[in-house]
């Protein structure tokens, strides 16, 4: 099959992913095979592609927004048939003993494995996956729709849920892509108002036609004060204007993977009277599911950019340049 491949980690500029013609995977016990149909574009992918985040496994395949086709099973599988749809999404792996994972937080688990930075991912014409981490897709929703919902989605309600935003209050949303599109909408059907702040001009437009109240530039105040807000943009210059814009009690949900370095704060203006800043670390399969039924019951209007499987370069390329307005995808050739 073709794969792209992480050969050498640095700037989208320097080539970091090599197209190869490589053996397809094989499933083992308790995995599922499936032919790759669409996968989305993540900025986590970009973190791993250009070296942001630290090699778990050289030369891993990137992807973990997999929407795909069953087309074989190991044994002990259980959950899915053959031709059936399976998504495939950023935790692949837990220990299921530690304290977290009996806790119901399996997202901490020291032991947890990522699909395309620990195991190869869906920028691929094949993948594996564990059944136990495959999840049911939804009805009424397009592959390249449904892409976006497995991480973007995901991790997006997972820092909703981080952010604590109160019955009918008032959410500032920093950074307007992927992932904050789709949140965005789950909030405002929670009857919240948001609030968006964001540098794209046109990012600040398809926030207004999906119900934002207000969206102004990245570092401009909201219109009034927040009681939650939710940093997309992987730059932690915008942590102070964020935290300044919290009312009392506020809480800032900091939804990246990676994070630049967050300017010195003030202790009178970006945290007393009970400010806090909370960090976000995946989600739990529980979350996934509950997730996806809001999804189904609420359609959630997704922005696509497609690109084809041996585009996933000029994809990441344009993801990293801001050139992408919602979610890249890449579909199948």
């Amino acid at each position: 099959m073709h794969a792209w491949r992480v050969g050498r980690p640095g700037p989208m500029a320097s080539g970091p992913l090599d197209w190869s013609r490589v053996a397809a995977p094989r499933p083992g016990a308790g995995e599922l095979l499936v032919r790759v149909l669409v996968c989305g574009v993540c900025r986590t992918d970009l973190h791993v592609a250009e070296g942001d985040l630290p090699v778990h496994r050289a030369g891993v395949t990137p992807g973990h927004e997999v929407v795909g086709e069953v087309v074989a099973a190991g044994a002990g599988t259980d959950g899915f048939a053959v031709g059936d749809r399976a998504g495939i999404a950023w935790l692949r792996e837990t220990c299921g003993t530690c304290r977290y994972c009996l806790r119901g937080r399996e997202n901490l688990c020291p032991g947890s494995r990522y699909t395309g930075w620990d195991e190869d991912g869906g920028y691929a014409e094949f993948a594996v996956v564990p059944a136990a981490y495959a999840l049911p897709l939804q009805s009424g929703y397009t592959d390249d729709e449904l892409a976006p919902l497995l991480c973007a989605g995901l991790i997006g309600y997972h820092a909703l849920e981080r952010a604590a935003v109160p019955e009918g209050g008032r959410l500032g949303v920093y950074g307007f892509g992927g992932s904050a599109h789709l949140t965005a909408q789950v909030a405002i059907a929670r009857g919240v108002t948001v609030h968006v702040m964001t540098r794209s001009e046109e990012a600040r437009e398809l926030a207004l036609e999906l119900g934002a109240a207000t969206a102004v530039g990245a570092t401009e105040p909201p219109p009034e004060p927040l009681d939650s807000a939710i940093l997309f943009a992987p730059a932690g210059e915008l942590v102070p204007p964020a935290l300044e814009a919290l009312d009392r009690g506020g809480t800032l949900a900091i939804a990246g993977i990676h994070l630049s370095d967050v300017p010195s704060l003030n202790y009178q203006r970006h945290l007393f009277q009970e400010r806090q800043i909370r960090s976000v670390t995946a989600n739990t399969r529980v979350e996934a599911r509950e997730f996806l039924s809001f999804a189904g019951d609420h359609h959630l209007a997704v922005s696509t950019r497609p690109y084809s499987l041996d585009q996933a370069d000029r994809a990441l390329s344009d993801l990293a340049a801001d050139r992408v307005n919602g979610a890249a995808v890449l579909r199948a050739t």
